[in-house]
């Protein structure tokens, strides 16, 4: 010990500030010193730093060649002449590191047996673990004595190492081998050590889990009796049966035992198993708020728990229940208010979280009190946790907006960072566009903001939402002076931002065009190009008096996609053409397929309103992959589906089968001008069958309907997702474009080796299997657009292009259901918040727009009176084709 202790109590702080010896390697001479481990004899002092240093810059993530990595192998083998054990256990690590990118490493297999069965107590377990790492399925026989042994060893260390071994291996291709060895894991769930019976329960449930009558006879045996004394081991039963009546509840089984052995464990004497069975009896998919009784008794106790973790867990646990359950955690709201003053602010913003989500309308104006006196003494990071429980609160109470809108307005003047100001910003813009009354307080509210706002970001997405909402209000001139500021003082991606705003203004509002016309001509004197072309686009727009142009170009975003748009310039440009490029051929924008989908609905909106214009910096203004497009690049490389011209639109997939089912097929509807193609995704789940000549048989009852074609998958392996496709030619009658069609999976099938894949024979045999029925509807062919002004557009079809039905729709006992099915039905966009049915109403006007396949505009005005005997509905369709309109009509 003298040699590891030779400074003074007074170097220890200067030892510790030093800093990380190994820190910043060079891996060159790293590795140059390992040729210290061929000196004779091994200088142990010397050896381990250097072994140290080089385990160390692996783990940090450098890579070695193949030929340093088996070089380094070697040098490090030849250590195992050393007894050290410190040095002996950084031999075992270095070849766990090494095992995956050096050759030969199965030279050390011997060396690694010897210290396995050897005396030495230090090497078994570590050697154990190495070894399990380098063998291949072949030589684990080879192994298979020892391994049992192992298991069943009295050291709890060796018999550890062992069963967390076996488990690793019965991951992989060694689980037939490690299923042979189930006495011995059997006997080690005996173990009076806690972390052997987990691993051996652990490894148990993994060798039986496809075989449902074995683990029911697992959880049989540890549920009845006190078998299990590891809290480790009854923590992962716990989640064991857990996953079983998951199972068991979408086959429609309900087994009693396991939730008394759930509810046993509440009762438990360590708080581990007592936690693990209230949060397992909380997020059972079928639970409703009786069910969850007991659990929340428990977590109620547990928040008053001297620990802070266990008070932690309590309350994050109860915030995730009262997203679904609010009213089953409102008898906790007096433990969860004492936690508010916690000194631990973890805890005190989920507390204050949760109240947000389980308080009533009553005791609104008292949490936001409590919040105020709050948020002073908390940082940014868990203040946009608060503002996100109250934007929920506001949803749910919007009858309340006005003091929670004071509230947040109140916290934008005070100091913060970007995420907590962008955080307020979402929610003042999230109210602002669900709940009519709050609009021009929050409209207000924004518009001081932005005067002394110092984030780009937030100003352009304010002044995107002035001027979608601000031209629609009462008074919209107040706002005029907000942006025209903005043009005066900012930077010159605001004033872009800010230019566009007026415009919408002048578009909109006749009163106030003259005057906008005023302030974007000053504008056109502006120092950037951005700002000058804008002003005097839409100053020679507005000049023009034309309502139509108005709307195309001002008022109605740009909602294509934009990387189909590129690809469609760039092909354009490159391939001599006679026609002029026609915008109607790029597809409309569809939904991301990256984490933009996850944005709030508005911001994404407000932004694609924006495109084009400065303001959101490079992050912001980045190409987001749609589904469309990625469909699209898809099909450019299928020379049939690609001579069907550009692709209008794509569905969501469709579930053909069971997710259960030996076959899973999912079905993508691909519209395109005069054709409908079904993609169709598969899945073989049966590893002793390999699928040849896949495709779906489609029949339609109309003749109408032509199938035209179909492409086969040539191979479909075990959990390997195969695709075919089939063509159909739509009517030429566009009134006829909704259809049943039927589908039969047919293949040829193959027996193969289940553990290898090899096909047993060439010959093989048909098969069939019979999926649902897909439906062609209205929605297939419509594509949903956004009519900033639907009022003017529709007066400008006129009602010569008009066609009307009226309907009872006895079906239906609310308005609100009514409006949901039939904007689903439809396939169209929802304006002016026309969605939403106030409460207490009788009737509701609902307002939709739409792109027929074709590029045709279509518009829908339905009128919903609420009757005795259900809802009645007045249809009105105006769109640039009549047919178009009998075709709406008559899908009814």
């Amino acid at each position: 010990m003298a040699y590891y202790n030779t400074g003074k109590r007074g170097e220890k702080k200067d030892d510790e500030s030093a800093g990380n010896r190994y820190a910043n390697p060079d891996r060159s001479v790293a590795l140059q010193k390992a040729r210290i481990f061929n000196d004779t004899p091994i200088n142990v002092s010397k050896c381990i730093p250097v072994a140290t240093e080089i385990l160390y810059m692996l783990n940090q993530g450098e890579q070695l060649t193949a030929k340093e990595a088996t070089n380094f192998f070697f040098a490090i083998t030849k250590l195992f002449q050393s007894p050290n054990p410190t040095l002996r256990r950084l031999v075992f690590l270095g070849i766990k590191e090494l095992c995956s990118v050096a050759e030969d490493v199965l030279i050390v297999t011997s060396s690694l047996m010897k210290d396995m069965t050897g005396k030495e107590e230090s090497f078994r377990a570590p050697a154990i673990r190495a070894l399990c790492r380098i063998v291949d399925p072949s030589m684990l026989q080879s192994i298979e004595r020892y391994m049992k042994q192992a298991i069943v060893d009295k050291s709890p260390s060796v018999a550890s190492a062992a069963l967390y071994s076996s488990l690793q291996l019965a991951r992989g291709p060694g689980i037939e081998i490690v299923k042979r060895w189930g006495n011995e894991i059997q006997e080690a769930t005996n173990s009076d050590n806690p972390m052997v019976q987990y691993h051996a329960l652990g490894l148990l449930y993994l060798i039986r889990k496809s075989d449902r009558s074995a683990v029911n006879k697992l959880i049989a045996k540890f549920t009845t009796g006190r078998y299990l004394k590891s809290p480790l081991a009854v923590c992962l039963l716990i989640q064991i049966v857990a996953k079983i009546i998951q199972e068991e509840s979408t086959l429609g089984i309900t087994t009693a035992s396991h939730f008394d052995f759930l509810e046993t464990c509440l009762r438990h004497k360590n708080e581990m198993v007592v936690y693990e069975g209230a949060h397992a009896l909380v997020n059972l998919r079928h639970s409703t708020g009786r069910d969850l009784g007991p659990a929340i008794s428990v977590l109620q106790l547990f928040c008053s728990s001297a620990k802070p973790t266990i008070r932690y867990t309590a309350v994050r646990t109860l915030s995730q229940v009262a997203m679904t359950h609010p009213a089953a955690v409102t008898a906790c709201n007096m433990d969860l208010e004492n936690l508010i003053t916690d000194s631990n602010r973890s805890i005190a913003t989920l507390a204050i979280t949760t109240l947000l989500k389980t308080g009533n309308e009553s005791n609104v104006d008292r949490l936001m009190k409590q919040i105020t006196s709050f948020m002073s003494d908390i940082s940014d990071e868990f203040k946009v946790v608060v503002v996100q429980a109250v934007k929920a609160l506001c949803l749910k109470f919007p009858k309340k907006h006005s003091l929670m809108m004071t509230y947040l307005a109140t916290m934008l003047r005070e100091e913060g960072g970007y995420e907590f100001k962008k955080a307020l910003v979402d929610t003042l813009i999230t109210i602002v566009e669900d709940n009519v009354d709050a609009k021009e307080t929050g409209l207000t509210h924004l518009c001081e903001f932005i005067e002394d706002c110092e984030h780009v970001n937030l100003a352009v997405r304010i002044l995107a939402l002035l001027g979608r909402e601000g031209p629609k209000t009462r008074h919209p001139s107040k706002y005029i002076r907000y942006i025209y500021n903005r043009v005066i003082l900012e930077n010159a991606s605001v004033r872009a931002a800010a230019v566009t705003a007026m415009a919408k203004f002048g578009a909109f509002n006749e009163e106030l065009r003259p005057n906008i016309m005023v302030l974007l001509k000053r504008c056109m004197m502006d120092q950037d190009d951005e700002v000058r072309d804008r002003a005097t686009y839409y100053f020679y727009v507005l000049d023009s008096h034309q309502a139509a142009l108005y709307n195309q170009f001002i008022l109605t975003p740009l909602q294509v996609s934009i990387v189909s748009l590129e690809r469609a310039l760039q092909t354009y440009l490159t391939t001599p053409a006679e026609e002029p490029f026609d915008l109607r051929s790029v597809p409309i924008a569809a939904e991301s397929l990256t984490v933009e989908e996850k944005r709030p609905r508005s911001e994404a909106r407000e932004e694609r309103a924006q495109a084009g214009g400065g303001g959101g910096g490079a992050k912001d203004s980045a190409k987001a992959t749609t589904l469309l497009d990625s469909y699209v690049e898809q099909f450019k490389n299928i020379p049939q589906i690609a001579a069907l011209g550009p692709l209008f639109k794509s569905s969501a997939p469709i579930q053909l089968t069971e997710s259960e089912t030996e076959y899973v097929v999912t079905c993508i509807k691909h519209t395109f001008a005069q054709d409908i193609v079904f993609q169709f995704d598969c899945i073989n789940t049966l590893n002793d069958q390999i699928l040849e000549n896949v495709f779906v048989n489609v029949e339609s009852q109309d003749p109408a309907f032509v199938i035209n074609g179909t492409i086969h998958c040539p191979k479909l392996e075990c959990n390997v997702k195969g695709t075919t496709y089939t063509r159909i030619c739509l009517p030429k009658d566009d009134s006829g474009a909704t259809g049943t069609f039927g589908c039969t999976l047919k293949f040829l099938v193959k027996d193969c080796d289940p553990a290898t894949g090899e096909v047993d024979s060439e010959e093989g045999y048909e098969d069939e299997y019979v999926l649902e029925d897909i439906e062609v509807t209205l929605a297939d062919h419509m594509q949903r657009t956004i009519v900033p002004n639907f009022g003017s557009a529709w007066e400008e079809f006129g009602e010569e292009n008009e066609n009307t039905g009226t309907y009872a729709l006895n079906q239906y006992k609310k308005l609100q259901d009514a409006v949901d099915n039939f904007v689903t039905f439809f396939g169209m966009q929802p304006l002016d918040r026309t969605e939403k049915v106030p409460d207490d109403k009788n009737s509701h006007l609902l307002v939709m727009s739409g792109v027929f396949r074709g590029n045709f505009n279509v518009l829908v005005r339905c009128k919903f009176i609420l009757a005795e005997n259900g809802v009645a509905m007045q249809l009105q369709v105006r769109s640039d084709d009549p047919d178009i309109n009998q075709a709406i009509i008559e899908s009814m």
